[in-house]
């Protein structure tokens, strides 16, 4: 028998038909009734005394056993339809994240069945030569390099906006570095020359739409040609020294760091260059964008006052000790990281009095551009207590964290100082 996972990634519309009683609907509240709603009760356990407020295709978390995903271990399911999760900070502490621990951000239905040998890469658009590229062309065309790269969703903490901001619900752990290989994405793009007038990069991939329509695409984000000629972007096709995980972009993706990484597109099958900004699916109206000036909290904001996000914030995230820990000794070693999407992090500070001093962290160099810095730190504490473990990063512009930011619709760009919760009992 399929699972619940399985029948809505087979078919979305059906699924809908077979557990929530009705198709696609403008209002799509998803009034369940028959079999469906039954079938559920018995699978929980219990009826569902609130079924009438079930938003169509909600899969009740109390069916989580559901979302085993073959190769990703630990990870917190925000949602299934589609797969997104996040990695706990605790399970973060790797100075290079596992392919296991590495965050799960989908817009669609990822492709199934894929076969390596026969994927194409297109070049297109305002180029001067057209590309058909097989992973192995990008093999043996063009330079194969391996880097530490950080990829971070633009929501990542939006879960601490207050009052709540639209969007999935992530705490801390929409945010990895693993070892990715491939080749630059400047080396292709010199090799079908940048026509005259190109501003802007557009990617697709082969990921489907939710709802089934062929026609429709769920997400195609590009960036400024300045930034696509950044030597660090990698067209990627391997992530620490094995394939792409089929949830991380297999068997080809972009790697864009410092930008949100829905710029980084999974499943990558086109590469075209446009003479406008690109306005495909999750570029257009108030996706990935930020108000460009402070608004109060629960403003509606006009589109034309919000703007594309590009150069993530400067953010750090305690990994070790885990938030909740009781302590038994004075002592403590404390580890995470910190990064930015604007350059180098060249300080970081703990505080364990609620940010009245602070100490400074040993900070380690980054392995590459883009790679996110570890940080070590030896505190004492003076007395048994409660504590908050504070943790803030400045890069080499001279931004720092926030102890708060302001709020956005979207609750994109929350890098607040990371506090960790510890009791200590000496």
């Amino acid at each position: 028998m399929k699972s619940l996972t399985q029948h809505y990634q087979a078919d979305p519309r059906a699924a809908d038909h077979d557990i929530f009683g009705r198709v696609a609907h403008k209002d799509r509240r998803g009034f369940l009734r028959g079999a469906g709603l039954s079938a559920l009760g018995l699978a929980l356990g219990s009826a569902i005394p609130f079924h009438r407020s079930m938003p169509s295709g909600l899969i009740p978390v109390g069916l989580a056993q559901d979302m085993i995903i073959e190769g990703k271990d630990g990870l917190t399911y925000l949602n299934d339809r589609p797969v997104n999760a996040e990695t706990p900070a605790h399970l973060l502490n790797d100075d290079i994240t596992p392919t296991a621990r590495h965050f799960i951000r989908n817009n669609g239905v990822p492709p199934e069945g894929v076969n390596v040998q026969n994927w194409r890469l297109t070049v297109d658009g305002l180029v001067q030569n057209i590309l058909d590229l097989s992973i192995e062309d990008l093999k043996k065309r063009f330079e194969v390099v391996t880097r530490a790269l950080v990829i971070e969703c633009g929501g990542n903490g939006r879960a601490a906006f207050d009052p709540p901001a639209s969007g999935n619900q992530w705490s801390l752990g929409a945010v990895a570095c693993a070892q990715w290989t491939g080749v630059r994405l400047m080396d292709v793009l010199t090799a079908a020359g940048v026509g005259e007038g190109a501003i802007y990069t557009a990617h697709e991939g082969a990921d489907t739409h939710l709802s089934g329509d062929p026609d429709k695409m769920p997400i195609s984000r590009g960036v400024p040609i300045e930034k696509a000629m950044d030597p660090n972007n990698l067209i990627a096709f391997e992530m620490n020294g094995a394939p792409l995980h089929a949830m991380n972009g297999a068997p080809l993706r972009l790697v864009i760091p410092g930008y949100p990484g829905s710029v980084s597109q999974k499943w990558l099958t086109r590469i075209w260059l446009r003479d406008q900004i690109h306005d495909g699916p999750k570029m257009t109206g108030k996706s990935y964008r930020a108000p460009q000036h402070p608004v109060a909290p629960g403003t509606d904001v006009p589109k034309e006052d919000l703007a594309i996000i590009e150069n993530m914030p400067v953010k750090s995230l305690i990994t070790s000790p885990q938030t909740g820990a009781a302590l038994t000794e004075s002592s403590l070693s404390i580890h995470g990281h910190a990064w930015s999407g604007s350059g180098a992090i060249d300080q970081v500070q703990i505080s364990i009095d609620f940010g009245a001093t602070w100490e400074q962290a040993y900070l380690k160099k980054a392995e590459n551009p883009f790679a996110w810095q570890h940080f070590d730190a030896d505190i004492e504490f003076p007395i048994s207590g409660y504590y908050e473990i504070w943790a803030r990063a400045r890069d080499e512009t001279g931004a720092s964290q926030p102890f708060a930011i302001s709020w956005n619709p979207k609750g994109y760009l929350n890098n607040s100082v990371h506090r960790v919760a510890v009791t200590v009992k000496i």
